[in-house]
């Protein structure tokens, strides 16, 4: 790597920030941002809204114009090196006159690892990276992961009352949480490629689901509106009612575990040893479906599996200032540990009040 200058960090912060514009929409490629900067000043920037149109790179370039010749252009991630339906951000840059590039960090896609960098070495231009990588993968968790393991990113949301349950005995849960809360899990749906529920969830509760855009802001509210999300259920015996609200959504697709008669698109996949869908095939066919971000929002069973097996990355908590007793539901259902060796450990990385609530975000340990 190139010697990094003061101004650098700053810069490319910068070009951090402003990719996370692209948060709801990108979907399936990752969150990207640029900027030029030519004699100690910003001449352009730039950021990827949405697959198929602008990079960060060619939008920055664009703005620009001719002043871009002998600049340097900060990106937050590798420019590619292949043309899809862009052309390849690395040539555009040569073209253009770039004389030296700062990468927060290299493409984990295989389509592009290490060759964009190198066309731009090739061709004479200064490369530095990585600078600021723990936020550039930070950026794109789901981008990252899908490349690097085939699975998408995959958050579980959980909400509970102080004394870690989530429904009273008769069943009822609405509303554990307050709308401060709600309105943070609309964020949560909108920036994920995909949702995920468990057919008991349908039954007990009839959720929708669908990013509620009236409790975002009107900003977030425009740029979620970009992308429909696809609603998965899980349920290995076909037991969704017919007049839930997602049998009728066009998003809507059932995952089972045989073959089952229903006006909704179906996924077949294989069955665990207890009978249920197998979690780790569904993920690997998330990922090969180009989800980068999943979030799942289901109950017990399922959270608890989803624990169990060590396949989430994140949990987010939301915390009620509530104790609903004796008889009322646990948060998950987990097999049970003799051994203290053998409890699941976490690691918070984040606490904040939303609301009256409290949101806990914790990753695997």
């Amino acid at each position: 790597m190139l010697s990094i200058k003061k101004s650098d960090t700053g810069y490319l912060a910068r070009a951090l920030r402003i990719a996370g514009q692209g948060i709801y929409t990108t979907h399936p490629n990752p969150r990207v941002g640029c900027v030029l900067v030519k004699e100690g000043k910003i001449i352009s920037e730039g950021y990827h809204l949405r697959a198929g149109e602008e990079h960060a790179e060619a939008i920055a370039l664009r703005i620009a114009g001719s002043q871009a010749r002998g600049s340097t252009a900060y990106v937050t991630l590798e420019p590619c090196s292949f043309e899809g339906r862009t052309r390849s951000c690395a040539s555009a840059l040569i073209e253009a006159g770039i004389v030296r590039v700062v990468g927060a960090m290299a493409d984990p896609d295989p389509r592009n690892a290490g060759a964009g960098f190198q066309i731009l070495r090739d061709a004479g231009v200064q490369v530095t990276t990585p600078l600021l990588e723990k936020s550039a993968r930070a950026l794109n968790p789901g981008h990252v992961k899908r490349h690097e393991t085939g699975m998408p990113y995959v958050r579980l949301k959980l909400a509970m009352s102080l004394d870690g349950k989530t429904a009273l005995a008769n069943g009822q849960s609405r509303w554990i949480t307050g709308k401060f809360a709600r309105y943070d899990v609309q964020r949560l749906r909108a920036r994920s490629s995909a949702i995920v529920t468990g057919v008991q969830t349908v039954i007990d509760d009839d959720p929708s689901l669908q990013v509620r855009f009236g409790e975002l802001d009107h900003m977030h509210a425009k740029l979620a509106s970009v992308l429909e999300k696809p609603i998965y259920i899980l349920d290995s015996n076909g037991r969704i009612p017919k007049d839930a609200k997602l049998s009728s959504d066009s998003n809507a697709v059932l995952v089972s575990c045989s073959s089952i008669r229903t006006p909704m698109q179906t996924l077949q996949i294989e069955r665990d040893v207890d009978g249920r869908v197998k979690l780790s095939d569904f993920l690997a066919l998330l990922g090969q479906l180009e989800c980068n971000e999943v979030l799942f929002e289901c109950g017990a069973t399922l959270a608890g599996s989803l624990v169990q097996q060590k396949l989430f990355d994140e949990l987010i908590f939301y915390i009620a200032p509530k104790l609903m007793g004796n008889g009322a539901q646990s948060l998950l259902k987990l097999l049970e540990i003799d051994n203290m060796d053998d409890i699941s450990k976490l690691r918070i990385t984040d606490v904040n009040m939303v609301g009256d609530d409290l949101r806990v975000l914790a990753v695997k340990d």
